[in-house]
């Protein structure tokens, strides 16, 4: 199976330092659904991984954060994209969960359900967390500049051996010539 795993404000859609609240507050990065698309096309499940401690701080519930979410999936499927799941900690920072990134809990709930070692599988994200949640499961850690993304690279710590893309669009456009490479290789 190939997987990918993909954080997901400021990574697929806008990001907002007051959370993203309302469907209406969720606007996709240019370039982000499609590249979701791409990958769907070239047979990968597409799995995101989100810290949603707005729940927790009481800026949203679930009900509104379930709309969000239908959001994402209707836009989606208008560029015959599909996200196959969506794992999300909804923890406070003070909470000391094991699931809030970058703590490796959301990562191993997902290797769990589906069955799989994230040993190589892509993660994609906009913050050190991000990096360290994925260095922490072996999964390959691919920060973008979008979101929070362009500060994290600009603090240049903890990132050795990360690559960084300006975008999912071109992340996606990386992994895939990578996988086309392996597969001649193979032939």
């Amino acid at each position: 199976m190939k997987l990918i795993i993909l954080d997901r404000d400021g990574v697929i859609n806008q990001d907002s330092d007051d959370y993203i609240k309302s469907p209406d507050e969720w606007l996709p990065i240019p370039g982000s659904l499609e590249a979701i698309a791409r990958l769907t096309r070239a047979g990968y499940r597409v799995v995101v991984a989100s810290n949603q401690s707005g729940l927790a701080r009481g800026f949203f519930d679930m009900d509104t954060l379930t709309r969000i979410h239908d959001k994402l999936h209707g836009a989606l499927a208008v560029t015959g994209g599909a996200v196959d799941a969506i794992f999300f900690c909804p923890h406070a920072p003070t909470d000391n969960c094991a699931c809030r990134k970058p703590k490796p809990g959301l990562l191993l709930d997902i290797a769990a359900r589906l069955q799989i070692s994230l040993s190589g599988v892509p993660v994609v994200g906009d913050a050190l967390r991000d990096v360290q949640a994925a260095r922490a499961v072996g999964a390959r850690a691919i920060l973008v500049r979008t979101g929070k993304g362009a500060l994290t690279e600009a603090r240049g710590e903890g990132l050795q051996g990360v690559p960084v893309y300006d975008d999912l669009a071109a992340a996606v456009d990386a992994l895939l010539a990578e996988q086309a490479g392996a597969d001649a290789a193979r032939r």
